[in-house]
């Protein structure tokens, strides 16, 4: 009786503290709740964690168990290639001398025979056109007067032929191949030669030379071409190619003021390092403008950038996401410093950058000095006043950057624009220096998607998306793509490359620290059989992946526009 009082008073307890207990329950629950409604969810946590670390290039380890992290290293990794040097490089030389068949000026040129060129655009754009300018005049076996350069365009540079190039040197070096003056000659007792002004189509052909322009030029005996800029067909006979080498590679010399200075340039970047990375950095507004590409500058970017594209009625709205895909938008600063990274460049090494102005100034700048501190360009490492007698004249201070970049032990290059291709050839030529094109169409997708990487899969993907834009022998075909870029008719291999090539299946190569032979486990990245005979000078890299192919926008020479203005921003 005692115990059933008692468990009927413990029930009664019990049943008055229900109420009490769910009271502290409900509240537990709804705190849980308002904690888990406030605090960030584990993705966005480490979303925000990768950014701050990507940003600052000093990641912490992430706290959340099994998420990558994007740490960028300090150093360039260990790789199995030298990064400073080509593989196999010492087995192609240049090889631009005529031969025997090959007539001398004095022979084929015709009296009252007088060719006139007025070149076009920027430094390397009127360097085509004067490479090809003798090329077109032993065809046409007239005597050639020393180009003229283009003063009134975008550039704005008053300099003549001999304030940048070497005019005796220029004529001397070519005296066999072309017979070149400085001036029309003047008419005894007759009215002086006035030249007939005319346009040539863009790649003319010989043919198309002796077809249009011989008969005008034997008429009226001195004709000048004017816009003189890729005139002439990509694909000649082997003198003609030859004879281009010569041109471009030997007669073409700067004035001895540009090549002194340019040299103090080299020999205080040789001072601070053993090796230096030079970069050609085209980033201007305008360049971004006409690229129609979204850099991540948010609203702000599109109305400074739309501003600039609504000065040129020929330039349309485009697809920022789809030229992205394509390949068609340059690498920003902290892109190329990421590129770079992954290939083995620490953060030691001094970069060169030859760069106008740069969109979002230090801000752009600011994530690849990160990377690589030691920064420099000619304006940190030369005092106004030795830079002056060129800082008036943008064409001098171009050269200087030229020479720079091409003494470089690596030029780097975010566009794929007229000096990208004139070093591209010139270094193949004197010894396939490495040469770092971006594949812009492949490494799109690894820079888009880098937060959910991990650096090492990062570095491994920008690796294997570079082979065949790096500068080695045989990347690209012969007789593809431009030939300024890529001039395969003036490139020898030795009888060592031959007997190499022919020595089993793999391809193998010297390593120059060790004097061995190892196997290299690079792919021949240019293997397609189908040659397209008819000149074509927009296959700039016709390699088989026809993914790999840099479509980069800056290609000026695949573009025709309405618009002369926009036309010469876009040369360089």
């Amino acid at each position: 009786m005692a115990f059933q009082r008692r468990r009927h008073h413990f029930y009664q307890r019990f049943r008055l503290m229900i109420p009490m207990i769910s009271s502290v329950a409900a509240a537990l629950l709804f705190l849980f709740a308002l904690l888990s409604f406030l605090a960030p969810s584990p993705i966005d946590s480490d979303h925000m964690h990768r950014r701050q670390q990507y940003t600052s290039f000093n990641a912490q380890a992430n706290d959340v168990i099994g998420k990558p992290v994007f740490r960028v290293p300090n150093d360039g990794g260990k790789l199995n290639r030298d990064v400073w040097s080509s593989r196999n490089s010492e087995h192609f030389y240049g090889c631009s001398n005529c031969s025997s068949k090959f007539p001398k000026a004095q022979v084929i040129t015709r009296q009252n025979r007088y060719l006139l060129i007025a070149t076009s655009g920027g430094l390397n754009q009127q360097r085509t056109g004067i490479t090809d300018a003798v090329v077109a005049a032993r065809i046409l076996n007239a005597t050639l007067v020393v180009p003229k350069l283009d003063q009134r365009s975008y550039w704005k540079d008053s300099s003549n032929f001999s304030e940048i190039f070497d005019v005796d040197w220029f004529t001397s070096y070519l005296s066999n191949d072309v017979k070149i003056i400085k001036q029309l000659p003047s008419q005894k007792g007759r009215k002086s030669l006035s030249p007939y002004s005319m346009r040539v189509p863009r790649k003319c052909s010989e043919r198309c030379y002796i077809n249009r322009i011989l008969p005008v030029l034997v008429k009226k005996r001195a004709v000048q071409l004017n816009k003189f800029d890729y005139r002439l067909a990509n694909r000649l006979d082997t003198e003609y190619q030859k004879l281009r080498c010569r041109v471009n590679y030997h007669a073409l010399r700067f004035t001895p003021p540009i090549q002194e200075m340019g040299k103090k340039l080299v020999q205080w970047m040789r001072m601070r390092r053993k090796h230096y990375i030079a970069l050609h950095l085209r980033f201007e507004p305008d360049m971004l403008a006409f690229s129609g590409c979204d850099y991540g500058g948010g609203e702000k970017e599109q109305k400074e950038l739309g501003a600039i594209r609504r000065r040129w009625k020929t330039l349309h709205r485009s697809n920022p996401d789809r030229a992205r895909r394509q390949g068609k938008c340059p690498l920003t600063p902290e892109e190329v410093g990421l590129m770079l990274r992954a290939l083995g460049y620490g953060s030691d090494v001094h970069i060169y950058v030859a760069s106008g102005e740069v969109y979002g100034g230090e801000e752009t700048l600011a994530p690849l000095k990160a990377l690589f501190p030691n920064f420099h360009s000619k304006e940190t490492i030369a005092s106004k006043e030795e830079l002056e007698p060129f800082s008036s004249f943008s064409s001098r201070m171009a050269a200087l950057d030229f020479i720079v970049c091409d003494e470089s032990d690596v030029f780097v290059t975010n566009n794929n624009g007229n000096m990208a291709k004139i070093l591209a050839g010139r270094r193949r030529y004197f010894g396939h220096k490495p040469t770092i094109r971006p594949n812009a169409k492949k490494l799109y997708r690894v820079f888009m998607n880098r937060s959910n990487l991990t650096w090492d899969v990062f570095a491994s993907s920008v690796r294997t998306f570079q082979k065949g834009f790096m500068g080695e022998p045989k990347e690209v075909r012969p007789g593809r793509g431009g030939f300024h870029e890529n001039p395969s008719t003036c490139i020898c291999e030795d009888s060592v490359a031959k007997a190499d090539k022919n020595f089993g299946s793999r391809k193998v190569w010297k390593d120059n620290a060790t004097k061995k032979i190892v196997a290299n486990d690079e792919v021949d990245v240019d293997d397609n059989d189908n040659d397209d005979d008819n000149d074509n000078d927009d296959d700039q890299n016709d390699l088989t992946d026809k993914d790999m192919f840099n479509e980069t926008m800056s290609d000026y020479e695949t573009l025709n526009f309405e618009d002369p203005e926009l036309e010469e921003i876009i040369s360089d």
